[in-house]
């Protein structure tokens, strides 16, 4: 995946940038050295690495408007980053940027019970929000698989969902408010916590801008009253393609679990290996979690097992207790890191109309075949949202490029039976050259045209989400 070429001007600079930037921050949260700027080289897409000129890590927001006023002044572009778990290469530096870290941004700064609104500095990790309201009995809801280490700041900029959106939705539907610095110092004010701030909605266009627009460094967000009870079911069945169909009969029946995921052979075989869950060994299985009172959870456990019979389940497994409920969840919860033991692999996230699922399913296995690489498949299956997981040897020549053809045509796929090429891990520059597969033309210049109204020099994340050819007389001028 092509990056643009850094600008022989900027790095040779270095000395003079690096020497503003210790002028407005502490000597410690600015990081220059070569060896030290390495850890900074790449997010969790790790195929493509590259170290920056340097890296901050400002604690507040006025000191984010220091360096962005700096950067500004001296046309260095700046990626922002938060915890560096984007799957998608959206922190993926460039050697003549800036790495705009968060993670010092991190304390608690309001919270109001009453009106159900906690206010964060965007470093703070996902898990911890509900952390820090749980002693009021409420939680945050957006969840990422990454919740444990996955910043605030990198949910606003994907959008982020997670096992229980289908119910509670993405980080924009739990979003009230931001403070934000704009490339060129400026801090600005969105929303609040109140229902629906006037005039346009900025707040829309700044979750998931993929920090193109804006760095975010407070947030607030929305939390809810935890639920009285909640209880999963496990199935497992002999066809990922019959799962699929258990999935969209339940959608169509008019329950809304609070979560409805799924996992196939290759997934199971691994996360019991490395998490010893107690999963049936069979082609695919899905987690179904419903909660409301006892009897709530009962009606709809009951038409939900009446669709699961009807496909001649191979197992199901209905939880008695926090246990076993517990137990249920820990294989999905664990997928992710479990692949990760047995093979390199690339994690996509395309999203599909759930009626879909039978067909993509069966066409990524077909693909699978043709490609001669295995693709496990674990993913938000209530809404549609694939994860799969293509599995590959890094260390063969060639099969990073193979791996890479394989993952734009289950994309295509996607977008070509309705869907879309993201859900929550965003474009970055892993599904940026696949954006004319989905937008005209037209359709692009609108979006590099709001770019133009928050940072006219491109200067934030430059190289990300737009075709470099389609971006390049923007970034050049």
């Amino acid at each position: 995946m092509e990056m643009p070429q850094p600008r022989a001007d900027i790095l040779a600079k270095k000395a003079r940038v690096v020497d503003r930037l210790l002028a407005v921050l502490p000597e410690d949260a600015v990081i220059f050295e070569e060896h030290e700027v390495r850890a900074y080289e790449c997010d969790a897409l790790t195929a493509y690495r590259c170290p920056p000129l340097a890296a901050v890590l400002p604690s507040s927001t006025d000191e984010v408007s220091a360096v962005l006023k700096v950067c500004h002044e001296e046309g260095v572009p700046v990626v922002p980053r938060g915890s560096g778990t984007s799957l998608a290469g959206g922190a993926l530096p460039t050697a003549d940027s800036v790495i705009l870290g968060v993670a010092r941004l991190n304390e608690v700064l309001e919270t109001d019970y009453d009106n159900r609104f906690i206010r964060v500095q965007t470093g703070r990790t996902n898990l911890s929000v509900s952390g820090a309201v749980e002693e009021g009995d409420f939680f945050y809801a957006p969840d990422p698989s990454s919740q444990l280490a996955c910043a605030i700041a990198g949910n606003i900029a994907m959008n982020s969902g997670g096992a229980h959106c289908l119910k509670y939705g993405v980080t924009t539907n739990n979003l009230m408010g931001v403070t934000a610095v704009l490339m060129d110092g400026t801090v600005i004010e969105i929303g609040g916590a109140h229902l629906d701030a006037g005039g346009l909605d900025l707040l829309g266009v700044i979750c998931g801008s993929e920090g193109q627009l804006a760095v975010v460094t407070e947030a607030t967000l929305r939390i809810l009253r935890k639920p009285e009870g909640a209880r999963p079911v496990l199935m497992g069945y002999d066809s990922s393609e019959v799962a699929g169909q258990v999935v969209s009969d339940i959608i169509r029946a008019g329950i809304l679990p609070v979560a409805i995921e799924f996992m196939d052979r290759p997934c199971i075989r691994a996360t019991e290996d490395f998490a010893h869950a107690g999963y049936p060994d069979c082609e695919a299985l899905l987690i179904v979690e419903v909660e409301g009172s006892d009897d709530e959870i009962a009606a709809q456990l009951g038409v939900i097992l009446q669709i699961a019979r009807k496909y001649d389940p191979v197992a199901i497994r209905e939880s008695q207790s926090a246990d076993e409920s517990a137990r249920i969840w820990l294989g999905r919860k664990s997928a992710f890191g479990a692949m990760g033991q047995i093979n390199d692999y690339m994690c996509l996230d395309g999203t599909i109309p759930v009626d879909k699922l039978p067909h993509v399913l069966h066409r990524i296995g077909e693909m699978s075949a043709e490609y001669g690489l295995e693709v496990a498949n674990v993913f938000h299956a209530g809404d549609g949202n694939m994860h799969p997981l293509i599995l590959f040897n890094a260390n063969q020549p060639g099969e990073l490029e193979k791996c890479e053809a394989l993952g734009a045509d289950i994309l295509r796929l996607c977008v070509e039976v309705g869907g879309c090429l993201t859900g929550e891990h965003g474009v970055g520059i892993e599904k940026r050259d696949l954006m004319g597969v989905q937008y005209a033309p037209d359709d692009l210049e609108a979006q590099m045209r709001v770019k133009d109204v928050f940072d006219p020099a491109w200067l934030l994340n430059p190289a990300k989400v737009f075709p470099l050819t389609v971006s390049a007389p923007r970034r050049a001028a």
